[in-house]
């Protein structure tokens, strides 16, 4: 496409002048990641160096040709929406919507309220409390777990939900947490794509 070239032109421009080291792409499909690439390698700009989007529970799509991709063209994933929207954290289960959440103030949600998503969430969000584990610390650390994630981006209102986020560093990622997701994931597959 003549927009990858001229985005990649404006970005090369901006490496030149010192005004970033390296760009990424966001919200990218496999063959999109796969154009900059080639495109960089034929030297019309700089190469890809990160790719930033959406990766969790109820959303693990990324698995399916971009983990490929990133591995093999050395791109990192810097995963947004770790807690699906705040889905993954609990407080949304049963069709709770908290005063002050977003979903009570803003209409943004609808990637994670598809068909069959609550009861996805929510068996998730129980899956965690059988853990011993707060919901969204137990999300958080699965995306942590994964061997192709380089960064996980939260995005907390408050100073304890930064917290809990960030107690996931503390979670030991066991096999039976593992087999208990891949479990759930095999019979439900990405219900919030």
């Amino acid at each position: 496409c003549s927009s990858d070239l001229e985005t990649l032109a404006v970005f090369d421009e901006l490496v030149k002048a010192g005004k970033i080291r390296h760009f990424g792409l966001s919200n990218e499909s496999s063959w999109g990641v796969m154009r900059f690439l080639s495109e960089a390698e034929k030297g019309v700009g700089p190469r890809v160096a990160s790719l930033q989007n959406a990766y969790n529970l109820v959303n693990r799509s990324f698995e399916v040709n971009l983990a490929e991709v990133c591995a093999r063209e050395d791109v990192s994933l810097l995963v947004y929406s770790p807690l699906a929207q705040g889905y993954l954290t609990g407080k949304y289960d049963h069709g709770a919507r908290p005063q002050g959440s977003r979903t009570q103030l803003f209409n943004r949600g609808q990637r994670y309220e598809t068909p069959n998503a609550a009861e996805v969430q929510l068996e998730y969000n129980t899956l965690a409390r059988s853990f011993g584990l707060e919901p969204a610390s137990f999300a958080a650390a699965f995306v942590l777990s994964r061997p192709f994630v380089t960064a996980s981006i939260v995005g907390a209102t408050t100073l304890a939900q930064l917290e809990t986020a960030l107690s996931a560093i503390d979670v030991d990622w066991t096999d039976e947490m593992r087999k208990a997701v891949d479990a759930v994931h095999q019979r439900v597959g990405n219900p919030c794509p």
